[in-house]
């Protein structure tokens, strides 16, 4: 027996409901049951929209990734024991243009994550989309990263202006930096203390790579939790070096990267250059890369996904890097 709700969507009796919720930085607007809700994005808004979802016997809740306002929500939906999938922005915003949803607002925006929400919720794959609880000491981890990322920013801001500073002004820019520097020095106290205690069997089997320094463990760990849990190929697409198809009949594409998490995407890259200079490995590979004709650009590519998959390796096998070993199984990889 089939059940049409007022705004024409067609569900069965027994699917239980879902919820879509647009993130703001004071607020939140939900979708549920076909009403549209505003709460404050607070501890006790989301106990009230906890008690909603859960009076509801809501089945997945899914929530706009939003500059990390949406974090203390989506803590609370986990501690509540409810299913949470954290979508990039983009990929929201693509569902609601092929739905034929043009205008953007808030309540528009939470409707179109509730539709998400039903589709992602019966697809076969559904637990691909699911996003787990966080590990506490991994958010702080993540926070002190993000702290660290500001500071730098700030620093780079104020060390440019210098450029164009008067004689009255130069005095008080270089005040800030210095003040900037003495920030940095004691969030990179902080990260390491929270490394050495929390993290530390990841840390030295990272660091036994060459070419991977002090930021790429720390974005590594705090921003990609799903290393050595994934297969390479999984991992190469949650990071955005694997190359994807774009074939069509009897067209065939160039294939090229796209998506993944920019910030770990970054610093694998910057890893891979230093690798390619100094990690006999990654080193070889470039070179027979090279030399077969690949562009520069390309082979750098498929030296990231090399060494993200070496890295993955490791931390998957908690074995720490050997030249030998490694240059034997990368070339049958």
């Amino acid at each position: 027996m089939m059940n049409m709700h007022s705004q024409g969507r067609v569900t069965s009796e027994a699917t239980r409901p879902n919820a879509g919720i647009d993130v703001g930085k004071d607020h939140l607007d939900v979708h549920l049951l076909d009403i549209d809700q505003r709460v404050d994005n607070d501890a006790s808004g989301w106990d009230a929209l906890i008690a909603k979802l859960k009076e509801s016997q809501a089945d997945l809740v899914v929530v706009e990734a939003t500059g990390g306002y949406e974090r203390g929500l989506v803590t609370a939906l986990h501690r509540a024991q409810l299913s949470v999938a954290r979508v990039n922005p983009r990929q929201a915003r693509d569902f609601a243009k092929s739905m034929g949803v043009l205008a953007k607002t808030d309540r528009v925006d939470a409707r179109c994550l509730r539709d998400f929400a039903d589709v992602l919720a019966r697809h076969e794959d559904r637990h691909k989309y699911i996003t787990l609880p966080a590990d506490p000491e991994r958010e702080v981890l993540a926070a002190l990263m993000t702290r660290r990322r500001q500071l730098i920013d700030m620093r780079v801001a104020e060390s440019n202006r210098l450029e164009g500073a008067t004689a009255r002004t130069v005095r008080s820019i270089r005040s800030v930096i210095k003040t900037l520097d003495k920030q940095l020095q004691d969030i990179d106290g902080d990260i390491d203390q929270q490394l050495e205690q929390h993290f530390k069997p990841q840390k030295e089997l990272l660091d036994s790579v060459r070419g991977v320094g002090p930021v790429t463990i720390l974005t590594l760990t705090s921003a990609l939790p799903e290393l050595g849990r994934l297969g390479r190929r999984q991992i190469a697409k949650l990071v955005g070096v694997a190359p994807l198809a774009d074939d069509s009949g009897r067209r065939k594409g160039v294939r090229r990267t796209a998506g993944g998490r920019s910030e770990v995407r970054a610093v694998v890259y910057m890893a891979t250059l230093t690798a390619i200079r100094h990690n006999p490995v990654i080193k070889s590979f470039y070179g027979r890369l090279v030399e077969a004709g690949k562009p520069k650009k390309v082979a750098i590519v498929a030296c990231m996904r090399k060494l993200l998959t070496i890295l993955n390796a490791i931390v998957r096998d908690q074995a720490p890097w050997r030249t030998d070993a490694t240059l034997t199984s990368s070339r049958s990889t």
